[in-house]
């Protein structure tokens, strides 16, 4: 049977996965891509290093997979979407890749706020600009470092530079193109976009725009040598991750809102007309005349890595070194605190939130008597509630039948049902845990034509679901919970702006 490689490159982790064309997935190799924040608000990562840590992983996924590298009839790359990744006019890096948690373009995104940026961008994007966005990075670049905004030649996102590595070739899909520069009404790009943000002169750095299931050239030599990979495998031009995450889950379909409980709160539903809110993106779909709506923000499951980071680290090293897992050993922890009421809540804004960038995390209710299993509970808990702002606006403006999760926190069945209770709907998830990675691989499937579409090759590979229906009783203790959360963080928001004050040089000296 023939097999296919799809690639997934998150924030901190890069993936090779190989499936069979029936959807089993026969090997995955993991490589962390380490981060670099030399100033407060900079996320960076070393390009080269990037590339190295991806082909290493294909190289070992090969491997696992106990498969030749003939059997892999074609790859495709999906990542991180948003942040910057550039290259000079010869093709080569310029500077570190930007990552989609940075926020040094707060500032900016603040005075466009103020200004008509936002409304102009809204009517003619279909999206208003964050702080990780394109074109907020590219006008920081232009203001803060004009000698490499000025040598700019071409304007990748993640999954761009990785073809790039792969084929040589420069390029983009429909679904990346659409992060800041392309009318929502034409899903192409748009000289009064880039004028919108003071970025004309970029017009010609964006890059061609292809369908995520086209052919965008074939793997290099060079790339076969670093890979494992056989020279001439076709290379199709894959998708931004939010896409490929609903695609690999069965979800990228009108009428099913997908959720991702990933580093990011992503939540998304496909239509067939534009329709255009400030509380959700209007993207490009994979296909033609469908548009992606996407509700997001960086307050999801990274919180939860936070709190392990911080308060689990001698646990972590421990289970590490005999081979155990973390999460096993908290889920008893958190399986108590689940059986009892609580006091505490918790807003999951440690790395950005729906009200923007001033916004800070924070435990309320605690108490002496509070055990960390109460806060873990908390912290799972906070993290559904900002799931459910953003579902909710995207329930107001789109017809929903089904609901489907993915995500780290999709293993946990104790954490689905919470989801259930709190959005007072059943959710569904499917066996697949590398959905993204197998959203870009049904894109190369269907680039050989495997498949005839990638939607249809997610309908054809065997995917198992389970359904997790709500429990009336516990949805409405979360509905109670979820109405104080959100009053709390309308107070709060006025208190924001003060509280990062505190952090100015002499101010708590």
């Amino acid at each position: 049977m023939p097999s296919l490689l799809g690639i997934d490159n998150g924030l901190t982790v890069t993936k090779a996965v190989i499936f069979d064309a029936d959807g089993t997935q026969l090997s995955v190799a993991r490589r962390r891509v380490p981060q670099s924040m030399p100033h407060a608000r900079w996320v960076e990562r070393d390009m080269s290093g990037l590339w190295q840590a991806t082909a290493d992983a294909i190289k070992e996924a090969i491997a696992l997979s106990g498969r030749p590298a003939e059997d892999i009839k074609a790859v495709a790359a999906t990542a991180h979407g948003d942040g910057l990744y550039v290259l000079d006019h010869d093709r080569q890096p310029l500077g570190p890749g930007i990552l989609s948690l940075d926020s040094r373009a707060g500032d900016i995104v603040d005075r466009w706020s103020a200004g008509t940026v936002f409304t102009d961008a809204l009517a003619t994007t279909g999206q208003t600009p964050h702080v990780s966005a394109p074109s907020a990075l590219l006008a920081w670049l232009k203001q803060n470092d004009p000698d490499r905004y000025g040598r700019i030649g071409h304007v990748l996102a993640c999954k761009d530079w990785l073809r790039f590595c792969l084929s040589g070739t420069i390029g983009t899909d429909r679904t990346e193109a659409s992060t800041s520069f392309t009318d929502f009404r034409t899903q192409a790009y748009a000289p009064e976009a880039l004028r919108i943000f003071g970025l004309e002169d970029l017009f010609d750095a964006l890059p061609p725009v292809a369908h995520s299931a086209e052919i965008a050239g074939q793997v290099t030599a060079d790339a076969a040598e670093r890979t494992g990979l056989r020279k001439g495998t076709p290379v199709a031009c894959g998708l931004h991750d939010v896409a490929a995450s609903a695609l690999g889950m069965g979800g990228h379909e009108e009428g099913v809102l997908a959720i991702v409980a990933g580093t990011y709160s992503i939540n998304e539903v496909v239509s067939s007309q534009p329709r255009v809110d400030r509380r959700w993106f209007c993207r490009n779909a994979i296909d033609a005349g469908r548009w992606n709506n996407m509700s997001i923000s960086p307050a999801s499951t990274a919180n939860y890595d936070w709190f392990l980071d911080t308060f689990c680290r001698l646990e972590q090293d421990m289970t590490n070194a005999d081979g155990g897992s973390l999460h096993e050993l908290l889920a008893g922890e958190i399986d108590a605190a689940l059986k009892k009421p609580s006091t505490i809540l918790f807003h999951p804004y440690l790395f950005g939130s729906p009200y923007g960038d001033l916004a800070s995390g924070s435990f309320v209710g605690l108490h002496g008597w509070h055990n960390r299993g109460d806060m873990l509970k908390a912290v799972l808990e906070g993290i559904a509630f900002n799931h459910r702002t953003h579902v909710e606006a995207l329930r107001d403006g789109f017809a929903v039948s089904e609901i489907r999760l993915t995500g780290g926190g999709s293993r946990n069945p104790a954490f689905v049902q919470m989801f259930a209770d709190v959005l007072n709907a059943p959710v569904t998830v499917t066996s697949t845990d590398e959905t993204a990675a197998l959203g870009a691989a049904l894109c190369a499937g269907a680039a050989v034509g495997l498949f005839k579409t990638p939607q249809e090759g997610a309908r054809q590979v065997g995917m198992t679901e389970r359904t997790y229906q709500t429990v009336p009783a516990s949805s409405a203790v979360f509905n109670e919970r979820f109405s104080l959360y959100c009053r709390i963080a309308e107070q709060l928001k006025w208190h924001w702006p003060d509280i990062e004050r505190l952090a100015r040089p002499g101010v708590n000296a």
